[in-house]
């Protein structure tokens, strides 16, 4: 019975743990997504120098520039629904660069914005809509 018991308030706990969310937003250190760059003046460091593209895209359309974990970029046909991202010529910035110059910069300007977004993201995947904010 003691092992019962154990084994049960084991389960529950985890199951606890298990609906804790974490919300990261724009400008702040894990985030992945879209980035805006608007007026922002030094170049992004790139991952590739070319833009990738699951499909055809037009020229004209511009280019949109991602942060993605490690690995993502590399397999991007996989992972490219998941940032609402197949049909774009998309560039990706390296981590370190946006943790470094644009995270910090975008903080400064904007602040901390999470009360704002509250209730908005919660554990969604990254590239919807919510964090299309980016930089303006």
């Amino acid at each position: 019975m003691k092992l019962f018991l154990i084994a049960l308030l084991l389960a529950a706990s985890t199951a606890q743990a298990a609906d804790v969310g974490v919300s990261v937003s724009i400008g702040q250190p894990g985030f992945y997504g879209r980035l805006d760059f608007g007026d922002y003046p030094p170049p992004p460091q790139l991952i590739y120098q070319q833009p990738r593209a699951v499909y055809r895209v037009p020229e004209n359309r511009p280019p949109v520039y991602l942060n993605v974990p490690p690995g993502h970029a590399k397999n991007w046909r996989r992972h490219c629904s998941q940032y609402n991202a197949c049909n774009e010529r998309v560039y990706f910035v390296q981590n370190s660069w946006y943790e470094r110059e644009y995270a910090p910069r975008y903080q400064r300007h904007y602040g901390d914005r999470r009360d704002d977004q509250r209730g908005d993201q919660r554990n969604g995947p990254p590239g919807n809509d919510h964090q299309r904010g980016g930089y303006r």
